[in-house]
């Protein structure tokens, strides 16, 4: 029988990494996310299974040892909460550009600027429009609930390394400190350095032997046309990741008239707002971003010749809906309704701001 525990967000992201097999965590205290690296410290998996766990000088500091971990091909992350993960940008660029697999979980707070600790959304841009410099993207996974937060990690590490690129767990406050009961996966080992060598070794730093090549990691390109090359070898990437990574959840959607889209905490909010205008009669369903990038334009394509109109439901000035309106294309109105400042919406009042649209 699966060993279930009751815990919070931020510490079931710390249970999955020791049980998935991870070689270094390397962070940095901030609020909301500090569990991360707190519950690390008191399960002490140097002892158990030899994960390095690291609290580095700063975020900076951070996301450059997550650099030179993966370029040896090991499973390392952090995580921190917003304006540290603006600090890590630079190199979030820098691993996309030497195809460096990790994993980061950022536990949005307020802002723009310090902000303040409460849960938010607004680092949707900031996820899945890059945030660094140059064209790359990060694969994004938007969890709602404890559960997810554990699962996504395993998740996270497995799409990090399929498509050699840096993998982004984006929740926020709420979901980070809520506790639920949480169904522990099975534990995997740590690779050892010989499995490495056989499943990363055509590009991984692991030592140059007369039987293995030295390898090089770099994301530097003097030479336009060599740069060019990489580019479009990254945009080939990018779209097969749109065509089979992309992971959607759909409710009450197979009669709706109307469409309410969110993600993460807000889409807990929004099933419940789906029941309580389901019960005036009001026939709207739910879609639920599970990968925010690769987003799931063709599935709310598919859905627009049915509907009247769509909400997307935001704890942020509205970002997301800049994205389901290039999907739509202007076929349907598109509305935004949302909370700013750490407010989380209601169930209630996104049933009024869906009546708006209906008037």
């Amino acid at each position: 029988m699966a060993e279930k525990l009751l815990m919070k967000g931020n510490e079931a992201i710390a249970i999955a990494a020791i049980r998935c097999g991870c070689d270094g965590y390397f962070g940095y205290p901030i609020t909301p996310q500090s569990e991360v690296m707190e519950t690390l410290m008191e399960e002490k998996p140097w002892e158990t299974t030899g994960m390095v766990v690291l609290q580095a000088e700063s975020e900076v500091a951070s996301i450059n040892m997550l650099y030179g971990g993966a370029a040896c091909g090991k499973k390392v992350m952090t995580s921190s909460s917003s304006p540290g993960i603006s600090l890590m940008c630079e190199g979030f660029s820098y691993m996309a550009g030497a195809e460096l697999p990790c994993l980061v979980a950022n536990v949005v707070r307020g802002g723009p600027g310090l902000g303040s600790i409460q849960a938010s959304q607004a680092d949707y841009f900031q996820a899945v429009k890059g945030g660094g410099h140059g064209d790359y993207q990060l694969i994004v996974l938007a969890p709602n609930s404890v559960q997810e937060m554990y699962d996504f990690v395993d998740l996270g590490f497995e799409l990090a390394f399929k498509y050699r690129n840096p993998a982004l767990i984006l929740t926020d406050g709420v979901i980070g400190q809520m506790m639920e009961k949480v169904e522990l996966r099975p534990e995997k080992p740590r690779w050892t350095d010989e499995e490495i060598i056989k499943l990363h070794g055509s590009w991984a730093t692991t030592g140059k032997t007369k039987d293995r090549p030295q390898h090089a990691v770099t994301s530097l390109a003097l030479e336009s046309a060599v740069l060019e090359k990489f580019n479009l070898k990254l945009i080939e990437k990018y779209k097969q990741l749109n065509e089979l990574e992309v992971r959607f959840e759909k409710i009450n959607c197979d009669d709706a008239d109307y469409l309410i889209i969110a993600y993460g905490s807000a889409s807990r909010v929004c099933e419940k707002a789906v029941e309580l205008a389901r019960n005036e009669g009001i026939k709207v369903g739910l879609l639920r971003p599970i990968t925010l990038y690769p987003f799931p334009t063709k599935a709310i394509q598919d859905m627009v010749k049915q509907l009247k109109a769509i909400i997307t439901v935001e704890m942020s000035a509205g970002q997301m809906v800049q994205d389901v309106r290039l999907a739509v294309n202007g076929a349907i109105p598109v509305e935004y309704f949302g909370r700013l400042g750490g407010i989380i919406p209601t169930p209630e009042e996104v049933v009024v701001a869906l009546k708006n649209i209906i008037k």
